[in-house]
């Protein structure tokens, strides 16, 4: 489930985490841990909220509120990603391919250095691409690029993700290779 916003309940005994789970399955008392964006800590599901009614287990493409207890309500922001422990993990480095968008759709020119802002998930961090074969990626062209995150997100081979560049929508790509 990749977490979209926190909430801190109880007088910050607990930690309400909303999203949208997107495979498997959570239910009350499993073991989860938080991936990405300085995370890597577990916890253990107290409750999970659907539209206001307590229920034991959600399933994918469900929209819920997974309450934690032991958690500190800083420790756990919009981009970070819940998961069953040792599933998924963060990487700061990547290799994807890009397609920018057409000039009138925003899409300009990227050079090797350029530093773009990617989104994946609910997850937005700066990074820097590294263009291979290429020494300029034009509006409507593709490219294999290595890309540098400032921070760790949780990624995963095959996973979509978009950029922006100078405040604009920009391309969009697929992670091809996560380093060993």
């Amino acid at each position: 489930m990749s977490v979209e916003d926190v909430f801190c309940l109880q007088q910050g005994r607990m930690v309400m985490l909303t999203g949208r789970i997107e495979r498997g399955r959570v239910r009350k008392g499993d073991e989860v841990e938080i991936v990405g964006l300085r995370g890597g800590a577990t916890a253990r599901v107290a409750d999970i909220d659907a539209s206001h009614v307590r229920i034991d287990e959600a399933g994918a493409d469900r929209n819920v509120g997974v309450l934690l207890r032991g958690i500190a309500a800083v420790a756990v922001e919009r981009g970070h990603v819940l998961a069953a422990p040792g599933s998924i993990s963060a990487h700061a480095r990547f290799a994807a391919d890009i397609i920018l968008l057409s000039e009138e759709q925003g899409g300009a020119d990227v050079v090797s250095g350029d530093r773009l802002r990617f989104h994946t998930r609910s997850a937005a961090v700066w990074g820097t691409v590294t263009l291979h074969g290429v020494d300029v990626v034009r509006p409507l062209h593709g490219a294999e690029v290595t890309v540098a995150l400032e921070e760790p997100v949780a990624l995963e081979e095959a996973q979509p993700f978009a950029f922006r560049q100078r405040g604009r929508a920009a391309g969009s790509g697929t992670v091809t290779r996560l380093p060993r």
